[in-house]
């Protein structure tokens, strides 16, 4: 995405602290069946079929709503082993050519590395991929943080107010080339763990 960024940041502190932290796995997360209807992808486009948290979990969704805990964000940056972060904002005013910028976000793809998106204000929409290859949409907003495993075919909006910041987490340095869905991206070997993982060992 291009945006306005704060650099990226090497986290080089160590989290020592065990304190027990809460994580609601998408109860304020709204999650439901895309309507698949016409009108702009910032539309809610709720189709009144909500999608329970357990779906998610099957598709190697992790949530946790954290609204202002830093410390929280930090010890799950720990736990998994992400080393670096940036911050990013994408609005109207922040990015040239937004309206194009937001529908090249909306084209489905995949990343051979984890998503990890921390909601700092404002909201957006993933769309994610059923079993059944129909669209979960995922509303995220302030205080959310959501994780995407690779190989996960999803795309992102901003909603109706077009203002998302958010943190992004990465393992190493980032890499954000998005691999458009094709017949070169079913085969990719990211891909093929994931369905491996999703389905239980078998493939698609």
């Amino acid at each position: 995405m291009l945006a306005r960024f704060r650099p990226l940041q090497r986290l080089s502190h160590n989290i020592t602290n065990n304190r027990p932290f809460t994580t609601t796995t998408a109860l304020k997360m709204k999650a439901y069946w895309f309507d698949n209807l016409p009108g702009d992808q910032r539309l809610p486009h709720d189709s009144g079929r909500p999608v329970p948290p357990q779906k998610l979990s099957e598709l190697g969704i992790i949530h946790h709503s954290l609204p202002n805990n830093l410390d929280a964000v930090n010890k799950i940056a720990s736990d998994r082993a992400y080393k670096n972060r940036d911050t990013i904002e994408i609005s109207p005013e922040l990015l040239p050519g937004y309206e194009e910028k937001v529908k090249n976000f909306f084209h489905e793809h995949l990343h051979e590395d984890e998503e990890i998106r921390y909601i700092l204000k404002g909201g957006g929409y993933f769309d994610v991929r059923g079993k059944e290859d129909d669209w979960i949409r995922i509303r995220l907003e302030e205080g959310d943080l959501m994780i995407m495993p690779a190989g996960i075919y999803h795309r992102f909006t901003t909603d109706e107010q077009n203002y998302t910041k958010a943190m992004r987490l990465f393992k190493e340095d980032p890499k954000w080339t998005p691999l458009q869905r094709g017949e070169e991206t079913d085969a990719n070997s990211f891909r093929k763990e994931y369905l491996q993982s999703r389905d239980g060992g078998l493939t698609a």
